[in-house]
């Protein structure tokens, strides 16, 4: 029994991660062109697996999604790659881009398959079991606010110089961009995150009991 609970849960994060490449390959469903940063949907399965499958595998999924991430701003250039990519310099320089662009890259999407779910553990034994849509959702929010504060924080305190010359902005206007960014694009996500965690984890989770 436990090899075939260990086992569907090796498909199911294949399955995630087959989720994650869908979205990454179709034009504008995984990657959605918004202002100077897309918006992305890629949180949302490693937001999901965080709660069903637990920090392990949703940390995993996390990394896959950094990856992902790199490789798409190495492939398609755009002003910003250079946040992602280490091997994408700054817009109008030469040569190759710097390691920090590693840890926008990789810390943030970690975080996303890392904090919902102790979050929602954490849900469970205050409430008791109870409310578990609302702790769902909850769980999905925060992991979608994760995402966008700690890329953007990241941002201006690794490529101040660098983002400030592509927005044409300088001194604490620079953070005000970055600011409008978490709330135009970031809240927006995180609602949607949180939604389809509520509707989809529920089940999962729900299947994953009873095959206990």
């Amino acid at each position: 029994m436990q090899q075939k609970q260990k086992t569907f849960r090796l498909v199911l994060t294949a399955f995630f991660l087959a989720i994650l490449l869908l979205l990454a390959t179709v034009p504008f469903l995984g990657f959605i062109p918004i202002g100077p940063i897309n918006a992305t949907t890629l949180h949302i399965p490693v937001i999901i697996a965080s709660i069903v499958l637990g920090p392990r595998l949703g940390a995993f999924l996390g990394a896959s999604f950094g990856l992902i991430s790199m490789i798409r701003s190495t492939i398609i250039v755009t002003p910003m790659s250079f946040i992602f990519s280490p091997f994408i310099a700054p817009f109008g320089e030469s040569g190759y881009g710097s390691w920090k662009a590693l840890l926008i890259t990789f810390i943030p999407r970690i975080l996303i398959g890392i904090v919902p779910y102790y979050f929602y553990r954490w849900f469970e034994k205050r409430m008791k079991n109870r409310k578990a849509g609302l702790g769902l959702f909850i769980a999905g929010l925060l992991g979608g606010i994760v995402n966008t504060v700690v890329v953007m924080n990241m941002v201006y305190f690794l490529f101040q110089t660098e983002y400030a010359q592509i927005i044409g902005e300088a001194g604490n206007a620079v953070y005000v961009a970055i600011l409008s960014i978490i709330f135009a694009q970031g809240v927006p996500e995180a609602i949607v995150a949180g939604l389809a965690t509520a509707g989809v984890a529920a089940v999962l989770l729900r299947f994953l009991d009873k095959r206990t």
